[in-house]
């Protein structure tokens, strides 16, 4: 073909732009046919390069994202993750200082309430304490987990776009 070289021929049969064994003309109307899919934004100049379609896809995506999240601040559906775990603290200790406090509401309140029966109501009241901040932990370390995986997640999706 006029005006390639023939590196960059066996390039173009490589990559199934033309086909060996073809006339000069159908490699001159296939090889056209690139062109303008280049200059359109349908393909990229190489193979494995820079997709106009798929790039401007991802954008409209991050674009939609970023644009759900400010609507999700705005409508006070989040909130700083520090906030939160400062006020999930503060509302653990307050309820860990009354339970602690319980013994001492049972003696008052309930003087003649036998040893056993303490015991059994103070047992419970403690598992249940210690099952609360088990369930509490286990589902922040779910959350970061998420958070994670879903950071990964867009991590290898860009990733796999580049070059």
């Amino acid at each position: 073909m006029v005006g390639l070289s023939e590196a960059r021929v066996s390039q173009l049969v490589g990559d199934g732009v033309i086909v060996r064994g073809d006339t000069a003309q159908e490699w001159l109307v296939a090889y056209c046919e690139r062109l303008r899919d280049q200059a359109a934004g349908r393909a990229g100049s190489e193979v494995g390069g820079l997709d106009l379609v798929q790039e401007r896809a991802a954008l409209a995506r991050e674009q939609r994202i970023g644009q759900s999240i400010k609507n999700g601040v705005a409508r006070k559906e989040f909130g700083p993750v520090g906030l939160l775990a400062d006020v999930l603290g503060t509302a653990s200790s307050a309820v860990v200082d009354r339970f602690d406090h319980l013994e001492g509401v049972l003696a008052k309140s309930c003087p003649d309430l036998p040893e056993e029966a303490k015991t059994a109501v103070l047992t419970v009241i403690a598992d249940a304490r210690n099952e609360w901040i088990k369930s509490t932990a286990q589902l922040v370390d779910a959350a970061v987990d998420e958070m994670l995986t879903a950071d990964d997640g867009e991590t290898e999706d860009m990733e796999a776009m580049q070059p």
